[in-house]
């Protein structure tokens, strides 16, 4: 069980992330567009806006610092290991959280590739936002598969301080209670195949 205080600070948690939506609903309106089946819809006129600010591609390079130009091709390589891993973690959802009974982590809520849309980037600029709405979408989705796994087979914390622990964390026993271990254990999984 979570204790008052836990309590107190996951419910001001919750009421945080429904102030930050609405900071998010009021953005949508201030940019003018919005989401019609998951896709970005923009006014026409905005639209036409943003393809007036996209920066000529040949300019852009030219203007290209050339550090970053030289080192370009070794972030674009990595994404042979990170399909590797989107391919790894989804064989190993299949598998072991069908086995457990855990509920799988959908992609599509963690993989978000929608920057590359946006009339003002040119076609480098579209390939970096594809690239990083990927490569970061793959590591949250890979880190909710992995606190899933935590919960099911050792939820408990860490005598150390965890920076930007996730989600699950704080339902987890504490350190050193091992009456609340064995006691908590079932539960907790219970919990995380319901989730």
């Amino acid at each position: 069980m979570l204790d008052v205080e836990t309590k107190e600070l996951l419910a001001k948690l919750k009421e945080v992330e429904g102030a930050l939506e609405a900071r998010l609903e009021a953005k949508r309106a201030e940019f003018k567009y919005h989401l019609e089946r998951g896709k970005v819809v923009f006014e026409t006129e905005v639209i036409e806006g943003h393809k007036r600010l996209r920066t000529n591609l040949l300019l852009f390079l030219r203007n290209s610092r050339f550090i970053p130009l030289v080192t370009s091709p070794i972030i674009y390589s990595l994404v042979v290991p990170f399909a590797l891993l989107d391919i790894t973690v989804a064989v190993y959802q299949a598998i072991c959280f069908t086995i457990w009974g855990i509920k799988r982590v959908k992609r599509s809520d963690y993989v978000v590739i929608d920057r590359h849309r946006l009339a003002y980037l040119n076609a480098v600029e579209k390939l970096s936002c594809v690239y990083c709405g990927y490569v970061n979408g793959l590591i949250a989705l890979v880190s909710e598969v992995a606190s899933r796994t935590e919960q099911y087979w050792c939820p408990i914390k860490h005598a150390s301080r965890v920076r930007n622990p996730h989600a699950r964390y704080s339902r987890f026993v504490d350190y050193g209670d091992a009456e609340g271990y064995r006691a908590r254990l079932d539960e907790l999984r219970e919990e995380v195949r319901n989730s």
